[in-house]
């Protein structure tokens, strides 16, 4: 029986294949140079020579920290993508991102992008227009960095079931984070140090209110679990009000505080009114919110401003990928493994490919998630107190796993009994997002409560 071969021709064999790059920013500038520098041996590894025929930008003449040649920078981007075979978008942003890519799959040509803001906003409707135009879209540098996570899940996991991805995609936060608890820094500090180190920008909205990560976390949905997820469908909560004082009391209880992004699958009753109302629903669940991990989770290792993913499947059991999630050469590693990729089809024939979508799973609501809450609270010192929490939890049908307490302030011997305060830490068990959170505004309405401090969530437990 004849067995048919494939290989890749020799590079003085090879085609040409024009390869435009929009922005030359951090990642844009690395990818260029090893364009440039490495074209021999990209050439061997595709089977193509990889010519780069121009660099899109706003200013040519800005300064740039890697040296390139002067002649290959454009302001005319939409020419330049119309003379490609490779489009390569590292924009970033929205607009004119949306228009360049959406030009190229017009004109045939692949692209690979990092762009996880527009992926996450807009994903679905370019996804769709590849798969119409057969041309591939390929984006591996969009989440975590230099980690090679989406082709993983895509392909090496195709014939599996993820039931679960938790992970740690902002090196930003995960650095404040981190220096808050190995240093005792506070949160302001923490954050300075990040901007001055380089790791947060002028501007940390989208990092330190986790809409970077969520938009990450919208493309790791997608991909797990074959349906179309956009930002809209992640709930969303950031790191703003983690304090001193909850990594502190998270540190004595053996934790750790991390912001995750976490896609999971659920089966649940089905809602009120549906038309299997009665019966259960499968879902998915997609959030992103500061979280506690017991410190022996392998997550909980993971320091500075790396990232890692955790991922749970039926048959593979538990996996964790990590690496660098940002920085201009190991963003560009996964860049070029992208295009490495793209050209290989291009050589051998073959329709593009984006991603898998075997069906649509609903939407499900933080409300539908069964987890674990840490809540402090600043509670009268006085008798009583812990019994009526207790009672109303138990009302609530939320059962308590630990309590702890710190007096603030001692009742005086002359006081009336209610001149002290404490600082309770409450670690429940399992129970519905929606009986938590009913549990913490009733318990934050009782008398004897002077605040609600903080409200955790906590995994991996």
């Amino acid at each position: 029986m004849d067995t048919a071969v494939f290989s890749i021709p020799a590079p003085d064999e090879t085609k040409t294949l024009k390869v435009a790059l929009l922005g030359a920013g951090n990642v844009g500038a690395q990818v260029a140079r090893i364009l440039l520098e490495d074209a021999d041996a990209l050439a061997a590894r595709t089977g193509a020579r990889l010519e780069l025929v121009g660099i899109a930008v706003r200013n040519v003449h800005a300064p740039r920290d890697v040296e390139l040649p002067r002649e290959l920078f454009t302001t005319d981007a939409s020419a330049l993508v119309r003379r490609a075979d490779v489009v390569i978008e590292l924009m970033g942003g929205l607009e004119p991102a949306r228009t360049l890519i959406l030009e190229a799959i017009e004109h045939g040509a692949t692209v690979v992008t990092g762009n996880k803001a527009l992926l996450a906003v807009d994903g679905p409707s370019l996804y769709e227009k590849a798969d119409a135009a057969r041309v591939q879209l390929s984006y591996e540098a969009a989440v975590a960095g230099a980690i090679p996570i989406l082709r993983p899940i895509r392909d090496s996991l195709a014939g599996d079931k993820i039931t679960r991805v938790m992970g740690i995609v902002n090196g930003t936060t995960n650095f404040i984070l981190d220096q808050m608890d190995t240093t005792g820094a506070s949160f302001a500090d923490a954050l300075a140090e990040a901007t001055r180190l380089g790791y947060a920008e002028a501007d940390p909205t989208a990092d330190i209110e986790g809409h970077d990560a969520a938009a990450k976390g919208a493309i790791l949905a997608s991909l797990s679990f074959h349906t179309r997820f956009a930002l809209e469908d992640v709930d969303c909560q950031g790191i703003t009000a983690v304090t001193a004082g909850d990594i502190a009391a998270a540190k004595d209880a053996g934790f750790v505080i991390k912001l995750l992004a976490i896609a999971e699958k659920l089966t649940v009753p089905a809602a009120e009114g549906a038309d299997d109302a009665g019966g259960t629903t499968t879902g998915v669940s997609v959030r992103v919110h500061p979280t506690l991990l017991p410190r022996e989770h392998p997550l909980a290792a993971v320091h500075g401003a790396f990232n890692a993913v955790f991922i749970e499947a039926e048959s593979a059991g538990e996996l964790m990928f990590y690496g660098q999630g940002a920085g201009g050469t190991p963003t560009a590693s996964a860049v070029l493994g992208d295009v490495v990729s793209a050209a290989r089809r291009l050589v051998l024939g073959g329709p593009g490919r984006t991603e898998t979508t075997t069906g649509v799973l609903p939407v499900l609501g933080i409300d539908a998630v069964t987890t674990k809450y840490c809540i402090g609270l600043d509670a009268a010192d006085q008798p009583g107190v812990l019994a009526r929490i207790s009672a109303l939890f138990a009302e609530h049908g939320v059962s308590i796993e630990t309590m702890r307490q710190t007096v603030h302030r001692e009742r005086d011997a002359h006081d009336d009994g209610a001149g002290g305060s404490a600082e309770l830490r409450i670690v429940t068990h399992r129970a519905s997002e929606a009986s938590l959170a009913a549990t913490v505004e009733a318990i934050n309405g009782l008398d004897v409560i002077n605040s609600v401090t903080s409200v955790l969530r906590v995994e991996g437990v």
